[in-house]
């Protein structure tokens, strides 16, 4: 496997009323046999939430949960004592681990909020739950790619329990960025949140994926203005 195409008019898709999701892969009622995830990443959802909106309390075990919040803000409470206010340009990170259950809402009762939710398969089972939150800098990331969340231990990011990098890159116009792996061994997930890029010969435009698997180095040129969010994962 080299290169997996998933354009975003082609995922699964739910309305709900207070929720409009878009499943990247199957999840929920939206099964695909060819869309089970890609390496040990299992699920990239794109929820809208509309006001006062949200996911009553629910429980997960075992699942490196990220969400990436990119308009509006979210309100989270959890088993652990946790109750915070999540705003675009901020990240969170639960591990799931024994066990934890949680509520997400959307904090405004006037605005919808867009965020990613990403879960990704854990290293260590039933590890003691844990939740991180931090503020990115989109600034910086007109440097090229941000690292935003690392393995246990990486320094300035959140931390989940795998061997996995997500990183960021906000591209200019006509702007050339590359993309070099952690880990030669691992696969890189690519999801263009907005604009239009080209990656070798596949051009890529709003909310459209892509899953290499081999390739160690990844030059992204940019067409138009645009976000990309790159998560490198152990594929197995």
């Amino acid at each position: 496997m080299t290169r997996i195409v998933d354009i975003a008019s082609t995922r699964g898709e739910a309305e709900h009323g207070w929720l409009y999701t878009r499943h990247t892969f199957s999840f929920a009622s939206y099964h695909n046999p060819e869309r089970m995830g890609f390496g040990l990443l299992r699920v990239l959802n794109d929820d809208i939430v509309n006001p006062s909106g949200g996911f009553a309390t629910h429980p997960h075990e075992n699942m490196e949960i990220i969400s990436i919040p990119l308009s509006g803000s979210l309100r989270h409470e959890d088993s652990m004592g946790n109750e915070h206010v999540i705003n675009a340009g901020e990240i969170q990170v639960m591990s799931a681990g024994t066990g934890i259950t949680h509520s997400e809402y959307n904090h405004s009762d006037s605005d919808k909020v867009n965020f990613l939710q990403i879960w990704v398969m854990p290293k260590k089972m039933n590890i003691s739950p844990r939740y991180d939150q931090r503020e990115i800098n989109a600034q910086e990331n007109h440097t090229g790619f941000k690292l935003i969340v690392g393995p246990m231990g990486t320094e300035n990011v959140v931390n989940i329990n795998q061997d996995a990098y997500f990183s960021l890159a906000k591209l200019d116009l006509d702007e050339t960025v590359n993309y070099q792996k952690f880990n030669t061994k691992h696969g890189v997930y690519l999801f263009v949140i907005s604009g239009n890029v080209s990656i070798g010969s596949q051009v890529l435009s709003k909310r459209d994926g892509i899953g290499i698997g081999e390739e160690d180095k990844l030059e992204i040129v940019s067409h138009e203005p645009s976000e990309i969010l790159c998560i490198e994962v152990p594929m197995t």
